[in-house]
């Protein structure tokens, strides 16, 4: 009797008795996912060389929502699901007007430099690669930018959400200043 009912339950565990892991099903993210840069790091030690991985990615729901984050690990999947972990963590708001930003700005991070212009309906992004996956994550259509001194993706990716994080739109700096939006612009 025991002998049946402890076969009964190594059949319901599976065959490794429970102890394998489980892969569940993730459901859709409502944040759309960029890989920025993978960097490829060794080691040398006694047997040879050991490689690791890092890996930029940027989250962002096309909505005004970005964030980036960073992941290292032995396998390049495992730092880009670590980065993306990281990404989601970092998640801020950043003020749209509209497909395009409300006005110019630069964003300052290390020796990055990033400027970024309002465009008319239908230009585009015009930007390099990882000004791009920023600007597209957050659900920027309409912009001019150009990289100023570095061209380092991690410091190019911070300058960006730099300057993201810096934009004002008429009300919230009409706020600042005790004002109605309607008294600012007039």
């Amino acid at each position: 009797m025991a002998e049946q009912q402890r076969n009964d339950n190594r059949d319901r565990r599976g065959r490794d008795g429970g102890r394998g892991r489980r892969r569940e099903e993730e459901a859709p993210s409502e944040f759309t996912e960029k890989v920025v840069a993978i960097n490829r790091v060794s080691k040398t030690v006694k047997g040879g060389r050991v490689f690791k991985f890092s890996a930029l990615c940027v989250v962002g729901d096309g909505k005004g929502r970005v964030g980036f984050g960073q992941g290292k690990a032995g396998e390049v999947s495992d730092a880009i699901r670590k980065g993306i972990e990281d990404a989601k963590k970092n998640i801020e708001t950043v003020t749209l007007s509209g497909s395009t930003i409300p006005h110019d700005v630069t964003g300052i991070f290390g020796a990055g430099k990033v400027l970024l212009k309002p465009a008319k309906p239908g230009t585009g992004i015009i930007a390099g690669g990882s000004v791009r996956a920023v600007l597209e994550a957050a659900g920027v259509k309409d912009v001019y930018s150009k990289c100023l001194r570095s061209n380092n993706p991690a410091n190019v990716v911070n300058a960006t959400l730099e300057g993201l994080r810096s934009l004002r739109d008429a009300s919230q700096v009409a706020k600042i200043r005790g004002l109605n939006p309607d008294d600012l612009v007039g």
